[in-house]
């Protein structure tokens, strides 16, 4: 199992951020991508929202940075450290605006793009957008497998009920011959979405229980990545043992990558529960890449 990071600052739910993160920038969040890339993390991540209802933002917060400009200034001060959008909204983009736009930052960051996409549920959003929202499962789908034909190819060519395209170039595009596609949702029917048409499921919402029981009964293709939370914030220097706990949870539930979230003060404290956290993961059987020991 390797541990990715759920990117603070860059999403602020009501209840479910440190205090510090309000006053936080740019440069806090580059500092601490930085670190978590020298340290050996699998992963970095970034949602999207384009515009939440206020009534709505009371409940799922406003902040949401843009995940496209975010990932492209971290990806020019780290290295290794995958980049995964946690989640974009499918129907929100053509998919050949997914990859144009994402292929250039793969390309950018030397091939470590994982895009993480989902069908939506915010109806507002769609009708602002102009987005179909009655039909957003199929059409999700066909995306998906719109992107698949897409993603790494200069002159893609795609014929399907939503989205129909040929001779056109695409370029700059995808680095990565194959961009891993990890599909988001919390029913059977997105875990089925993700293994017939992805590279890996990222479920939310749901105990660790329910989530074992679904993988439990589903055919992974080979190399499938089942990336599940590690819950709420994790203490590693003040409370250790329940982060060995947390971690050894989620990986005997089935998850190849956990993303984990931090308790911290301040950036500098954020870094130094990083430095802790990996102690504890290698202690746990966690694999880091590139240890800078």
């Amino acid at each position: 199992m390797r541990i990715g990071i759920v990117t603070p600052v860059v999403v602020r739910l009501p209840g479910a951020h440190s205090e510090w993160e309000r006053g936080a920038g740019i440069e806090e969040i580059g500092r601490i991508a930085e670190t978590a890339d020298r340290l050996g993390y699998h992963h970095l991540t970034c949602s999207e929202h384009v515009a939440i209802p206020a009534p709505v933002a009371e409940e799922r917060g406003g902040v949401y940075w843009d995940p496209l400009a975010t990932f492209g200034y971290l990806a020019a001060r780290t290295a290794r450290i995958r980049l995964v959008t946690q989640v974009l909204v499918l129907g929100y983009h053509h998919p050949l605006a997914i990859a144009k736009r994402y292929g250039t930052l793969d390309r950018i960051s030397g091939g470590r793009l994982v895009l993480g996409l989902g069908v939506g549920s915010l109806k507002e959003e769609f009708e602002l957008l102009g987005a179909p929202f009655e039909d957003r499962g199929p059409r999700a789908d066909e995306a998906i497998a719109a992107l698949r034909a897409s993603l790494s190819q200069r002159t893609p060519e795609f014929h399907g009920e939503y989205y129909d395209f040929s001779g056109f170039v695409v370029e700059p595009h995808a680095e990565q011959a194959r961009v891993p596609l990890w599909i988001g949702g919390r029913t059977a029917r997105s875990l089925r979405r993700a293994t017939t048409h992805g590279d890996g499921w990222v479920p939310f919402g749901l105990p660790l229980d329910r989530l074992a029981e679904m993988l439990g009964g589903a055919d992974l293709p080979d190399g499938f990545e089942v990336a599940l939370s590690a819950g709420r914030a994790l203490d590693p220097i003040g409370a250790p043992e329940a982060v060995e706990r947390a971690l050894l949870r989620v990986r005997e539930a089935g998850a190849t990558v956990t993303g984990v979230s931090l308790s911290a003060d301040s950036a500098g404290h954020y870094c130094e529960q990083l430095d802790a956290l990996r102690a504890l993961g290698r202690e746990a059987g966690a694999v880091f890449q590139g240890h800078d020991d």
